[in-house]
């Protein structure tokens, strides 16, 4: 293998593949590498009869090795299966059971895809890594520490789910779509021959096809031959008065309207599940509002840990217009476990424990991590 390489992970989508296809334009050493993560062959009875926008199929493994193939570069499938169900699913299945809303493509990228595939493009002498996500990364001249901010194109903006990376990850990564724009991206595809270029964005959980979140629990058990305790329990509002049965926390989020099951003449809300009690409460609208929260194992990106309190814009979930808030960082019931206190301007809708919670000033990216 020459050196100086390059590992692009190839998810068989337009991104990777123009990110593959430019660099080795620019004349890079450039290896493609696509990660196989979920058997699709599993929970069969989960697939829809015609499945769309899901991503790491069988179809996206053909798609990148063909063009790895066209740009005439070596090309290498690699297997984290069992790690992916260790540090994605379960957790994701045990989030859920725990009455949390999980980010498993949050997991997915701390624990694999900026993790286990560094050390494997290592293993191919690739001294970096290159993805199509879109987001943007260079070091500070000042400070010498690597900032992320958001990308140019703000509707496909991923770093919300990028708030786990750490310094030594950040140098070794490239972003080359960061500065550019979706519709740019595409062109470009078709300029380099890319048969990918019109080829629609994924959409779904790799590992949830038909976007169910709930039946795939219930099937994983099944699968796993797990008999997991009974999880019915009562809806009940605000103040304890039982409205309903449910059967089982997983099936309910923050915020959720639909699936509720009982009429009272307006519209009512998931508004916190309660797993030690398998209680679900629910309540008007005006009930979801909250005006702080803390989160937890916060990993600092673009600025050293701080040790007095900040601003910063808060996204509370990846479609989340970001709110002005206050960051209490210095207090002793806070800062020992790396948490934050975060006091918002304007008390906001829906915050969902599990999910995750990025800070940022501008389009710079502070930090974020895992609301309690």
């Amino acid at each position: 293998m020459p050196e100086n390489i390059t590992a692009v992970a190839m998810s068989g989508g337009v991104d990777s593949s123009v990110v593959a296809g430019l660099l080795h334009r620019n004349g890079e050493h450039v290896a493609g590498m696509t990660m196989q993560l979920w058997n699709q062959r599993r929970l069969p009875e989960l697939v829809p009869e015609h499945p769309t926008g899901r991503c790491c199929s069988l179809d996206d493994v053909y798609d990148a090795r063909h063009v790895a193939q066209l740009l005439g570069i070596p090309y290498y499938v690699v297997n984290f299966e069992q790690r992916f169900e260790e540090q994605v699913v379960r957790p994701f299945v045990d989030e859920y059971m725990a009455g949390r809303t999980p980010v498993p493509c949050t997991l997915c990228n701390n624990f694999i895809k900026f993790d286990q595939f560094l050390e494997m493009a290592s293993g191919i002498g690739a001294e970096r890594i290159a993805t199509g996500h879109y987001a943007r990364i260079a070091q500070n001249e000042e400070t010498g520490r690597w900032e992320m901010r958001r990308s140019v194109d703000q509707a496909k903006d991923q770093t919300y789910f990028l708030f786990g990376l750490k310094q030594d990850q950040l140098a070794r990564t490239r972003f080359p779509l960061g500065g550019m724009e979706k519709p740019q991206v595409r062109e470009l595809a078709r300029e380099l021959g890319i048969p990918t270029a019109a080829k629609p964005d994924s959409q779904e959980i790799c590992f949830v096809p038909n976007g169910d979140y709930a039946a795939f629990i219930d099937s994983y058990f099944k699968e796993q031959g797990i008999t997991p305790a009974d999880t019915r329990g009562e809806l009940v509002s605000s103040d304890g008065h039982v409205m309903g049965e449910h059967a089982g926390v997983h099936h309910f989020t923050v915020g959720q309207r639909r699936g509720l099951r009982v009429a009272v003449g307006e519209p009512l809300y998931v508004i916190s599940t309660e797993p030690a009690t398998q209680r679900v409460v629910i309540g008007r609208n005006d009930e979801l509002l909250r005006a702080s929260m803390r989160v937890k194992n916060v990993n600092w990106i673009s600025i050293a840990p701080p040790t007095e309190p900040l601003r910063a814009a808060v996204k509370i979930r990846n479609k989340h217009s970001a709110a002005q808030a206050a960051l209490r960082v210095n207090s002793s019931d806070v800062a020992p476990d790396g948490a934050v206190e975060v006091l918002f301007d304007e008390p906001q809708r829906a915050v969902t424990p599990g999910q995750g919670a990025v800070f940022y000033s501008g389009d710079l990216v502070l930090g974020g991590g895992w609301i309690e």
